[in-house]
């Protein structure tokens, strides 16, 4: 069984050891008793978001970014998103009907008012051309 608290643990360890910080040193700047935050670093004690919060501080790293670090190591223990596709389960569309909104809602069908009267203070196609 894969615990969270063990993959905090091990990428707080491994930030800290990447900076050069000592234990302690987090722990003071973090204000967390240094056996607590080494029962945290080990996946002894679970750290709350308080906790998280002033470690990550201390150093100097997003807590966005820690727990993206522990969901990116969970994925791969968990096996998730691992496996490549088959190239027969890749549908064989072309370009321009893979872009469209139905197929990936991400790209706009339109373009925001400003930018069309933006393209359109250039002038026409033909004008661009001769530029």
């Amino acid at each position: 069984m894969v615990l969270v608290r063990h993959e905090i643990g091990d990428v707080l360890r491994d930030l800290r050891l990447q900076q050069g910080k000592t234990l302690r040193q987090v722990a003071s700047k973090a204000s967390v008793a240094l056996g607590y935050l080494s029962e945290v670093e080990r996946g002894q004690k679970e750290a709350s978001s308080e906790i998280l919060a002033s470690v990550a501080d201390a150093l100097s790293t997003p807590i966005s970014s820690i727990l993206r670090e522990v969901s990116d190591r969970l994925a791969v223990l968990e096996g998730v998103g691992l496996s490549a596709p088959s190239i027969e389960s890749i549908p064989s569309v072309g370009v321009f009907e893979s872009l469209t909104v139905a197929e990936n809602p991400v790209i706009p069908d339109t373009l925001p008012d400003e930018f069309v009267a933006e393209f359109r203070s250039y002038g026409s196609d033909a004008e661009l051309a001769s530029r």
